[in-house]
Order: structure tokens, then C-alpha cells, then sequence
């Protein structure tokens, strides 16, 4: 497991839980609006026994533990990872892009994951435009796989995992139509957040500052999206 960093304690990252959140390294997106420099591009690297002695320590302290990136699905051995953490207890929630539906489904399949979030980066069509390595400045990234991030959502919708999408809401890649786009995509998922962009010139593809959106136009966002999916919410107003 190339794992790159360790929250060790969070109220915000597993719902309604204490948890520690993992991050591994690497990712296979490049997309515009990433805030994670540092995990995609050099990521450090903490030894995997470190963070499960950590984690013996904490038994009966936390009670669950997410696996963000980067995109874990990424690793190899994440499986094996995952069920030593299950081991010692926890329940385990895992962060992905969804590119990589067939490592997904094997979670699913073990029954490895009690959460999934996944991150919808925009509407279908606009997916090339925003996360695609060769229209990035920074190299490393692969087209996005189009079917298999649409697989990843509907092995979500149709598994028995809790589970939720989220979106990082810019200004300059975010309107009434792809809210209305991803409603519809999503139709029949169990919750949705619309997440709110760090203001920042520091972002990984250096295309100029971007910005977020205010709350009034993220309310009006949500409801556009709750006309699809029973659950939608805010998050970082």
C-alpha cells in the first residue's frame, strides 16, 4: 500500500462517526479543480504497519476508518489492506473516482466496504473536458473511462452498501444544466452533496483562479438535483 498521509482523528470524513481517514497516493485523474497536489503528483509515503499500529491503539477510540486519495482503487493490495482493518473491528469507508468499476465490484463482491462515496466530477458529456490527462498541464492522468465510471454508479445504486455521491461545486465548471444532468444520472441514489470549492490559485492544473459558488446559488444547485435523488445536502457552507 503506497499510503501518503493519515488524519488520525475526524468527525466530518465517515457520517455520523469518529473515524481516522487513510489517504493513499497517486491518482489517475488530472482534473482541473484538484486540491490534492501533494497526493497525486509526489505523494509521500508512510509505512503500512506504522498506521496499523496506530490503528490497534485506537480501538475502542474511533470507530471507523475512510480510505480517501488519491484514488485508492489505484492500489494493488488495497483489498488485503481493507480487511485488516475490518479485522480490528472498524468500519471501513472508501472514497473513489469510480474509474475503476471492476476493483469496485470486487469490494462490493467481499463485502469489504460499509460506505462508498464516490466523487461525480461533472455531467457525463463534460468528463473528458475536466479530467482528462491530456488537456491538463500536468502530465500523468489517462482519458477518463466513461463506461466504467458509469458502471461504478450503477454498482453503487443497485449494491446494499450505504453509500453517496458527492460533487465539488466550481463556478467555472458547475451550472443549472449539469445539475440537472447529474439528477438525472443519479436518479435513485440514497444521498447527493454538492461540495463547496476551496477559493484558491493553487490548484493542480494552474488554469487560472477558480472560484466557488455562494450559498443562495448553491441552494438553488440542490434543489435542481433533489428533483432526482430523495437525499441532497450541502457541505463546507
Amino acid at each position: 500500500m503506497h499510503i501518503a498521509g493519515i488524519e488520525k482523528n475526524t468527525l466530518l470524513d465517515y457520517p455520523g462517526m469518529v473515524a481516522a481517514t487513510v489517504f493513499t497516493g497517486g491518482c489517475n485523474l488530472r482534473c482541473l479543480f484538484c486540491q490534492n497536489k501533494e497526493l497525486v503528483c509526489s505523494p509521500p509515503q508512510i509505512d503500512e504497519e506504522e498506521v496499523m499500529a496506530f490503528l490497534k491503539k485506537r480501538q475502542g477510540y474511533i470507530k471507523g476508518v475512510c480510505i480517501s486519495g488519491g484514488e485508492p482503487l489505484m492500489q494493488t493490495d488495497l483489498t488485503g489492506f481493507m480487511g485488516r482493518i475490518r479485522d480490528l473491528g472498524y468500519k471501513v469507508k472508501l472514497d473513489t473516482n469510480g474509474t475503476m468499476s471492476d476493483a469496485l465490484e470486487d469490494i462490493i463482491k467481499r463485502g469489504l466496504a460499509d460506505y462508498i462515496a464516490m466523487d461525480i466530477k461533472t455531467d457525463i458529456p463534460h468528463y473528458p473536458g475536466i479530467c482528462g490527462g491530456e488537456d491538463t498541464a500536468v502530465s500523468g492522468g489517462t482519458t477518463p473511462d466513461i463506461d466504467s465510471i458509469k458502471r461504478s454508479v450503477e454498482l453503487i445504486k443497485g449494491s446494499d452498501v450505504d453509500h453517496e455521491f458527492r460533487t465539488t461545486v466550481v463556478k467555472e465548471y458547475y451550472n443549472e444544466e449539469i445539475a440537472d444532468n447529474v439528477g438525472r444520472w443519479l436518479k435513485g441514489a440514497k444521498r447527493y452533496y454538492l461540495q463547496a470549492f476551496r477559493d484558491s490559485d493553487t490548484v493542480l492544473c494552474g488554469r487560472g483562479r477558480l472560484h466557488p459558488l455562494g450559498r443562495e446559488e448553491m441552494e438553488n444547485l440542490a434543489g435542481i438535483v433533489g428533483r432526482y435523488i430523495p437525499e441532497v445536502g450541502l457541505r463546507g457552507i
